[in-house]
This record gives structure tokens, C-alpha cells and sequence, in this order.
């Protein structure tokens, strides 16, 4: 999963910034919605990939999952959602 640097946070002092052809899963927040590498161009393309991967991307792009059992919580109390 990557996630995108920004203002929120990252890259950490050992992380190195890397440019790269990703795709979303979803249309969300970058801050909270990791990206995938992907070479789809089209819709098609996207289909392809997503019927050939045998990793749901669902579990593999949701950074908050990787933050704490609780970040979604904190988002909804912060007024995120």
C-alpha cells in the first residue's frame, strides 16, 4: 500500500518519497485511503486487474486500519464523517 505525502502526515524521517502509476479503490480521503500500483489505464484495464488479484483491496488500502483499532472511531469524533 502506498500512501501519498501531504501536510496530514508522512513521510517519516526514514521513508523516502517515491513517484509512482497508482490507482484508488475508491474515491476517499488520501489521508486515510492507501493506493495500490497499477498499470490500468482504462476502465478496463482497472477490471483486469482487479479480477486477477488475489489480494482483496479492501484489507490492503485502508490505512487507518494500519494506524490503530480505533482511527474510523476517531475520525467519526473528530467530525470526519
Amino acid at each position: 500500500m502506498w500512501l501519498t505525502a501531504g501536510e496530514w502526515g508522512g513521510p517519516k524521517d526514514t521513508e523516502t518519497v517515491e513517484k509512482r502509476q497508482v490507482r484508488y479503490r475508491t474515491v476517499g480521503d488520501m489521508s486515510c485511503t492507501g493506493a495500490v500500483d497499477s498499470d490500468a489505464t482504462t476502465l478496463d484495464d482497472v477490471i483486469a486487474e482487479i479480477a486477477a488479484s488475489r489480494l482483496t483491496e479492501r484489507g490492503a488500502t485502508r490505512a487507518d486500519d494500519k494506524m490503530s483499532e480505533a482511527a474510523m472511531e476517531d475520525r467519526k469524533r473528530e467530525g470526519y464523517f
